[in-house]
């Protein structure tokens, strides 16, 4: 997380430092080409720094590349004015466009995000299910679907109990994602939220009951449909494991 921070600051320095050095390099050959070949040099340097920073910094190198390009590229050089209309028309594409490009790389980099989250999720499905078809030690599979319960839900505690269930009456969380209480149906996806209280999630496998994972979230946490039901499908995988090496108990 500290890596990622000071690589926002180092996106905001560059946004805020990069147009200006580009535009005062440019200044001596300010006569010899077109205005327009300048914005386009201004705009390489925006999107280099919205694609390795975040939205604040690429406004801010959007915001100070259209300045700079006033101030030292056009006429009246040296003041934050313009005469000619062209140049404004350059300045205000210059900002707009710089804007435009940096939703896009926030864009990426969340699309980007959520295909890298959605591959770490099929490759914990993909292992416990290894573990299941190998044969391999139920209680192995219990304490590596527990860990990734605990990383999945954001989970202060997590543990699994065999033959309990509804002892405590904690929440539940549904086999169709949705979290229930007493009868009452939580928008987790809403303003609702289960709070920090314990939350269960019942195991089956072979037709018959098994146990609960008992969980208990950190405080905030709020996990999409998406995270439950992949909680759903990790229980299941130790549903599976469960009925084919150990007698079961009934609900």
């Amino acid at each position: 997380m500290a890596r990622y921070l000071n690589r926002d600051r180092l996106a905001v320095l560059a946004g805020l430092a990069a147009p200006l050095a580009l535009a005062a390099i440019l200044v001596p050959f300010r006569a010899s080409f077109p205005n327009t070949d300048a914005a386009l040099a201004l705009i390489l340097v925006v999107v280099a720094v919205a694609a390795n920073g975040d939205r604040l910094a690429g406004a801010l190198a959007a915001v100070s590349a259209a300045a700079w390009f006033d101030f030292f590229l056009t006429r009246p050089y040296e003041r934050f004015s313009i005469t000619s209309r062209n140049d404004i028309e350059t300045t205000v594409l210059l900002l707009v466009i710089g804007v435009a490009v940096t939703e896009l790389a926030v864009w990426g980099r969340r699309q980007y995000a959520t295909a890298s989250r959605r591959a770490g999720y099929l490759e914990g499905i993909n292992g416990a299910a290894h573990a299941v078809a190998a044969g391999g030690s139920p209680a192995v599979l219990i304490d590596q679907v527990t860990r990734q319960l605990t990383q999945l839900l954001r989970l202060r505690a997590c543990q699994f109990q065999y033959g309990v269930a509804g002892i405590g009456h904690p929440a539940r969380l549904e086999h169709d994602g949705s979290v229930t209480s007493e009868d009452r149906v939580w928008d987790v996806d809403g303003a609702e939220s289960a709070g920090t209280s314990d939350l269960e999630l019942l195991v089956e496998g072979g037709g018959r009951f098994q146990g609960r994972f008992l969980m208990t979230p950190a405080p905030g946490a709020r996990p999409t449909i998406e995270q439950r039901l992949l909680a759903v499908a990790f229980a299941e995988q130790v549903g599976a494991a469960l009925a084919t090496s150990r007698p079961v108990d009934q609900r």
